[in-house]
């Protein structure tokens, strides 16, 4: 599974940035924004795919009462508005910059539909990424619509060790080095933060995990 994730998560950018290509790289730029600045707003045209050179974009939408809901985190090398690849003509959420300096490599649905038409491989692979992250959406939604906070917690564990864990040599527990805040893990799952800062304070005192800040170690296999 690690290695189906590690497609979403790096190398993406150097399958898809235009400039690779010889035929787009004069022409091609990256856009800049700040914390807060958004790339895109729900009801905006669907144009364009963008992919993250650096810093971490936030994906979501607003209810009719006004309260967000995050669908996704993404980091470097990630890619979003792929919706607009199958046909998309209006963006269904916004797309906000959470960092101070964030990277975007902008891609035309028309470019990115000549790479894909000039290249069956390529095209397969795209394919193959829409329906994994169109997987893991599903599931977190899932996740949130029918279980309770704590489970919550420990499947998004689950999804973090597959993406970004390895086992400490030493003491055989489960590192994962993550690049999210507990503000982002909050949004994730669907909790406030400092509910989120209750419950890993109870699971660090039933010795099931331990934490700091750039870190976060399974003491103890999730079932």
């Amino acid at each position: 599974m690690k290695n189906i994730w590690f497609f979403d998560n790096v190398n993406l950018f150097n399958l898809l940035c235009p400039h690779k290509f010889k035929e787009y790289k004069e022409c091609h730029t990256f856009d800049s924004y700040k914390k807060s600045d958004y790339i895109y707003f729900a009801q905006d045209a669907a144009s364009k795919v963008f992919l993250i050179q650096k810093g971490k974009v936030k994906i979501g939408y607003y209810t009719e009462e006004g309260d967000e809901i995050v669908n996704a985190i993404l980091t470097k090398g990630q890619l979003f508005g792929e919706k607009a690849i199958l046909g998309e003509e209006v963006r269904n959420e916004f797309a906000q910059s959470v960092d101070n300096s964030t990277s975007i490599c902008p891609i035309g649905v028309d470019t990115l539909h000549d790479l894909m038409r000039d290249n069956k491989t390529f095209s397969l692979k795209i394919y193959k990424f829409l329906g994994l992250r169109f997987q893991k959406l599903e599931r977190r939604l899932q996740l949130i619509l029918f279980k309770d906070t704590k489970t919550r917690f420990l499947e998004f564990m689950k999804e973090l060790c597959e993406e970004y864990g390895h086992d400490c040599e030493k003491t055989g527990d489960k590192v994962i080095e993550h690049p999210y805040t507990q503000k982002d893990i909050a949004s994730l799952i669907g909790t406030s933060r400092s509910n989120l800062n209750v419950l890993m304070n109870e699971l660090k005192e039933e010795k099931i995990i331990n934490f700091n800040r750039k870190e976060i170690r399974l003491l103890k296999k999730i079932a």
